[in-house]
């Protein structure tokens, strides 16, 4: 059976042909794999690096590409290109810059395919998944077209005699942003379209993991007429992230990933005096009432528990059956049962693998922990194999039952394709639980009564709920509102709170005495002296 690297050869040839990746790696990486290449003042630019990360295929494990390791030097060239580029974009009119995401939202659409193909390479998710990954970033891109409304600001004429008072969204100058790997193209479209088009310049640091689809968005955003220097694009990790961290140019950092680098992100780029916003880990949950819609709810939550291989911040991880509701579980396995583990690019496929065997191991682990703790493993995925991609990282989709809230499996996000469910009697001690849980990125409930959603909504501290929605991820008209533990920062992400985030507040009070009108007939009478 050919290789999906062989598959997929159209994306990868397609990244090198447009210089996205460089040719090949040189003698200092040891590998014929190509490189992913930096973005610098509108160029893409070989590192020259010593230090490189190789990229695979998590269906196969397969090298598909090696990622620099950003020196000093070149992450100083990207910051001080932003800075250069600064003035000039800041002054550019809101209506160019909103003619550019126009044309931007439309070649996003034109080259969904090839961005998908790029994000099931290099992060494993299906294709029909990494479409919708795309599309949900598209959404904010098509949200930001809208920014001349978007940034007006206000304003209260006559406040006192002569006197008006208004205020102006400005943009803070170069920003940055660091993102997950297990959404390549909706999470930087989260972030460098609305601090561009808000006037600011960018830089970003993709995951090392799957960087392929940032590049390709951020080659569409040039074409689109994005000026040098407004987009700039770093690779590496810890070194990296320290420098967006610490450099005084940079005045905002937005930040999506797990709580160790969320915390110290916010931590160190906060203590250097940057605003700060970062999504962070979760554990959600979903309440299923007695009174829900049998089948409806089975089939949302074996596809909010499994979809994406369980690598999502929203996930629903955990199932909190009410009373009589526990007696659904048999029906709940045999659904989940029936989902296919196959390799993203494969037809039919349900959930691809795990990012890296590291994630693999720790989700095995934890998937142990349950049973060594005392839960019942009633669908255990550990030891899948795939026909033909034996080698890849793949975890079949798992549910633990009779979990308790001090056992691992719960404490933990497991981030995989395993399921946790806790019984309770009543939807106060469901409400209990979940407000007891440190984590407040979302929660779901499953009813068709009213009163009881109305009392769910109102009484859970979780910063997105869905009534019958498993995954309440707002479109961008809104804002993506994770809280407590789940978030850090000054706003969330994009909708008004992402534009407010990448903007300063100006106040202008003025003063025009009416007595100072200048009278603009002209005066034909002789001029008399005084």
């Amino acid at each position: 059976m050919a290789s999906s690297l062989l598959r997929f050869g159209r994306s990868t040839s397609s990244l090198l042909t447009r210089g996205l990746l460089g040719s090949r790696a040189g003698s200092c990486n040891y590998s014929s794999a190509p490189t992913t290449k930096l973005l610098i003042d509108g160029k893409m630019v070989e590192s020259q690096t010593t230090e490189w990360i190789d990229v695979h295929n998590p269906a196969t494990n397969e090298v598909v590409t090696r990622v620099p390791k950003a020196t000093a030097s070149e992450m100083e060239a990207a910051v001080n290109a932003a800075q250069a580029a600064f003035p000039a974009w800041s002054k550019t009119s809101v209506l160019t810059r909103q003619q550019i995401m126009f044309k931007y939202q439309a070649l996003i659409k034109e080259n969904m395919q090839r961005l998908a193909e790029s994000i099931t390479l290099e992060q494993g998710k299906t294709l029909v998944d990494a479409e919708g990954d795309v599309l949900r970033g598209l959404q904010v891109v098509e949200h930001v077209c809208s920014i001349t409304s978007l940034q007006l600001g206000e304003t209260l004429p006559s406040i006192t005699k002569d006197m008006d008072t208004y205020t102006m969204r400005v943009p803070l100058g170069v920003c940055a942003g660091i993102t997950p790997f297990n959404f390549p193209a909706m999470i930087p479209l989260w972030m460098f379209p609305v601090a561009a088009v808000a006037g600011n310049t960018v830089i970003m640091k993709p995951s090392e993991r799957d960087p392929g689809a940032c590049m390709i968005l951020a080659e569409l955003a040039q074409e689109a007429g994005l000026p040098d220097g407004v987009i700039n694009i770093i690779h590496g990790q810890h070194d990296s992230v320290n420098f967006i961290c610490d450099h005084p140019y940079i005045r905002a950092v937005s930040f999506v990933g797990s709580d160790q680098a969320g915390n110290y992100i916010h931590e160190r780029a906060s203590r250097n005096g940057k605003r700060v916003q970062c999504n962070m880990g979760a554990k959600n949950h979903g309440v299923i009432m007695p009174d829900a819609n049998k089948e409806n709810t089975l089939n949302q939550l074996c596809g909010a528990a499994f979809g994406a291989a369980g690598q999502r911040c929203m996930a629903l991880s955990t199932a909190v059956f009410v009373g009589e509701a526990k007696e659904w579980l048999p029906d709940l396995v045999e659904r989940a049962k029936a989902l296919k583990v196959n390799a993203g690019d494969q037809p039919g496929t349900d959930l691809g693998p795990l990012i890296s065997p590291q994630a693999k191991d720790r989700v095995c682990e934890l998937i142990q922990s349950g049973a060594d703790e005392g839960a019942n493993l009633v669908l255990d995925g550990r030891g899948i194999v795939v026909d033909g991609y034996e080698k890849g990282n793949f975890v079949g989709p798992t549910i633990i039952t009779d979990v308790e809230t001090n056992m691992t499996c719960y404490k933990e996000e497991i981030f995989g394709p395993v399921l946790v469910v806790v019984n309770v009697d009543t939807l106060d001690e469901a409400i209990e639980l979940v407000n007891s849980n440190p984590y407040g990125n979302g929660t779901a409930i499953f009813t068709t009564n009213g009163a009881t959603a109305r009392t769910y909504t109102e009484l859970i501290d979780v910063g997105q709920v869905g009534v019958n929605v498993p995954i309440p991820v707002p479109l961008p008209m809104f804002s993506f509102t994770g809280s407590r533990g789940s978030f850090k920062g000054d706003t969330n992400f994009y909708g008004k709170q992402g534009l407010q985030f990448y903007t300063q507040v100006k106040t202008v009070t003025q003063l025009w005495r009416a007595e100072d009108v200048t009278h603009s007939r002209a005066a034909v009478a002789m001029p008399v002296l005084k």
